[in-house]
């Protein structure tokens, strides 16, 4: 399906529309695609006329120019998720499940399937916006997980040779916040790529996880520990878990506003029922009609919700970089893209300690803002444009760097703009 059948709608959307941040320009054609073979076509054809390119999720690890979007944009509808025969897979451990979902499946939905039915591995991620294809490509992490652990192979569409294949565990080179898929767009930290960007060569088709047959798992965080009043290594009811997570995230301000899918262009990407679950962990009590971030009726006007979640990655520093931050900076051991050692620290604390606090304006009243709960969450508080987004961002990076010698790297895909 290109586009909209209603009449009373535009043919296509704005990224404004598509994103949790709620900003970007209007977009030349959009392609919701129903099957596998038209997920591709859309792909083959925007390549063939040497288009550009945006593979889009749930729109919540993107930052898009005000400029139009002269390009393709492309969504997988396709929202199956299929438990396999462990019989027929080698290697699958005893107690093991190997689960396929479709790229287009809605996150939190697939982790909500799999509490469900009490297979471990991935409820920390709960509440993670996106999609399962973006899943991998961003390799996300959070509460003492990450989707790397659970992944055993990823199906593809190789925009290069133009053909379908597998890549395994190995194949996906999986980092902090990256991938071979995602390493594909970049030449550099927030440098695109020539030929493949803002998608990435591999375009995910399907995941395939290897989780536990289990309804506990340790609780291996200790933020999440403290929520759930046990000890670090303690087991839970996974279903326990996964609610604590939610709480959790919703008293950051990263949940986002579930109600962004009443809107016509997001509805059905999300099931019903969960976004009503959601709705309850958070500050959301009801599915009130307000006017959104972009002027459109149908949404609720929380201004923590409306971002792209964490905004920077936190910087993994050699030993000399390291060396140079305060005694009291937070550090934990990391590995560097090259694979030497290296230390990790945070980039909530290196923003808060340059002066950025919760809620920082750039003056009274801007439109953009850091979330009032969270300092890694750059918000759109009604109104804001991408380039008030990007120059809140800009700000930050300066400030940080001036005060730490560390370059925060942004972490969503960042279209049309220098964010480096």
């Amino acid at each position: 399906m290109t586009g909209q059948t209603d009449s009373s709608q535009p043919t296509t959307p704005t990224l404004a529309q598509l994103t949790t941040v709620g900003v970007g320009g209007a977009v030349d054609r959009f392609v919701e695609a129903q099957s596998e073979e038209e997920f591709i076509a859309a792909v083959r054809g925007a390549d063939a006329e040497g288009l550009p390119l945006l593979v889009i999720g749930g729109g919540s690890n993107l930052l898009a120019d005000d400029e139009p979007f002269h390009g393709v944009v492309v969504r997988d509808a396709r929202r199956g998720i299929s438990v396999l025969d462990d019989d027929a897979h080698a290697g699958v451990d005893a107690g093991a499940v190997s689960i396929v979902a479709q790229a287009g499946v809605n996150w939190d939905d697939f982790v909500a399937f799999c509490v469900d039915s009490g297979f471990s591995g991935v409820e920390g991620l709960s509440g993670v916006p996106g999609t399962v294809g973006a899943s991998v490509v961003q390799n996300i992490g959070a509460y003492g997980q990450e989707v790397a652990s659970s992944v055993s192979s990823v199906r593809v569409f190789d925009r290069e040779s133009k053909r379908v294949s597998q890549l395994d565990r190995n194949d996906m080179h999986f980092g902090y916040r990256s991938s071979a898929l995602k390493s594909s767009m970049y030449t550099a930290p927030a440098t695109p790529a020539d030929s493949y960007f803002p998608t990435p060569r591999y375009v995910v088709l399907s995941v395939t996880f290897t989780l536990q047959r289990n309804e506990t798992n340790e609780v291996a965080f200790g933020q999440l520990a403290k929520a759930l009043g046990v000890e670090m290594g303690e087991r839970m009811p996974i279903a326990d878990i996964r609610q604590a997570v939610l709480k959790v995230r919703a008293a950051k301000g990263m949940l986002e506003d579930m109600s962004r899918y009443l809107s016509p262009w997001m509805r059905g990407c999300k099931n019903f029922h969960i976004v009503t679950d959601v709705l309850s962990a958070g500050k959301l009590a009801s599915h009130d009609r307000f006017t959104n971030v972009s002027g459109e009726a149908g949404f609720h006007q929380d201004f923590d919700r409306h971002s792209c979640g964490s905004f920077f990655m936190n910087p993994i520093l050699d030993a000399a970089q390291a060396a140079a931050l305060p005694e009291d900076a937070p550090r934990f051991d990391a590995v560097l893209p090259d694979g030497q050692p290296g230390i990790k620290t945070s980039a909530a604390w290196l923003i808060d300690h340059a002066g950025f606090h919760k809620s920082y304006q750039l003056h009274d009243g801007a439109s953009a803002g850091l979330s009032t709960l969270h300092t890694l969450a750059l918000t759109n508080r009604g109104g804001a444009k991408a380039s008030d987004i990007a120059e809140l961002a800009r700000v930050i990076q300066d400030g940080v760097e001036a005060k730490f010698g560390v370059r925060l790297v942004p972490e969503p895909v960042v279209v049309g703009m220098d964010l480096r």
